[in-house]
């Protein structure tokens, strides 16, 4: 009786997990091949001079597993298959460490102490999340995106001190062009302006300050990041009005 109750306790478990995951990964829009380039420079430039090579070698791991393979942010890993699966031990060349075992197999897997300390890593940094329990199947991971991750947010915020939105650029369409959504996302640093909700380049919307059916219009100065839940509640309706309701 025992064990049939946490199996029972186990399964309700891992129907939350997976309640919870559905309900974040509904947030994300398709991903599209033409984010890519994008996301892969915010990568190399935000978050691999913070990681340890082998951490940016799980990362990179995670990244081609989770949001290019399937679109969403979750993937999961069993620690065993990383250690041997992703990359070579800084260890196997070592004249005091020969690359063949006992066997004569090759021996270039890293040991299972340091992918764990690898995993250690990226999550202290908050690269990766660990969403659920261990099971057979290995260890529910979440990947965050550098736009999620605190140490890249400064970095971020570093360079646009440098490289700030001119103002001749202030009359362009910062709406319908791609490019010029991700300046306005970056710029507030990817948080809704209204419940400052931590988002990222897939999850965040543009809200008019001034609404187009008032006048408003593309601007950068009358556009600001919000997420689709305030997004959605504040219609149409001016800042004002919006932020009045709201405080009630």
């Amino acid at each position: 009786m025992k064990d049939t109750i946490q199996q029972i306790q186990q399964l309700l478990r891992n129907l939350e997990t997976a309640a919870e995951q559905a309900e974040s990964a509904s947030e994300f829009r398709a991903f599209s091949g033409l984010e890519l380039p994008d996301i892969m420079c915010d990568v190399v430039d935000l978050l691999m001079p913070e990681l340890k090579p082998y951490e940016a070698a799980f990362y990179l791991h995670f990244l081609r597993h989770s949001l290019i393979e399937h679109g969403t942010p979750y993937v999961r890993v069993s620690r065993r298959g990383l250690k041997s699966g992703v990359v070579k031990s800084a260890y196997s060349d070592r004249a005091d460490r020969p690359d063949t075992s006992r066997d004569g197999t090759a021996n270039t897997a890293m040991s299972y102490a340091s992918a764990k300390q690898t995993l250690d890593g990226l999550e202290a940094i908050g690269a990766i999340r660990q969403e659920g329990e261990p099971n057979r199947e290995g260890t529910l991971f979440r990947l965050l995106l550098p736009e999620e991750i605190e140490v890249c947010q400064r970095r971020r915020a570093a360079q646009q001190e440098t490289r700030p939105i001119t103002a001749d650029a202030l009359e362009a369409d910062f709406y319908n062009v791609r490019e010029n959504r991700i300046k306005i996302w970056e710029r507030d640093d990817y948080h809704c302006t209204y419940c400052s909700k931590q988002l990222t380049r897939f999850t965040a919307t543009l809200d008019h300050v001034t609404p187009v059916a008032k006048g408003g219009d593309n601007s950068a100065d009358n556009l600001v990041t919000a997420c689709l839940q305030c997004n959605s509640r504040k219609t149409a309706r001016p800042l004002g009005d919006f932020l009045a309701e709201e405080k009630q």
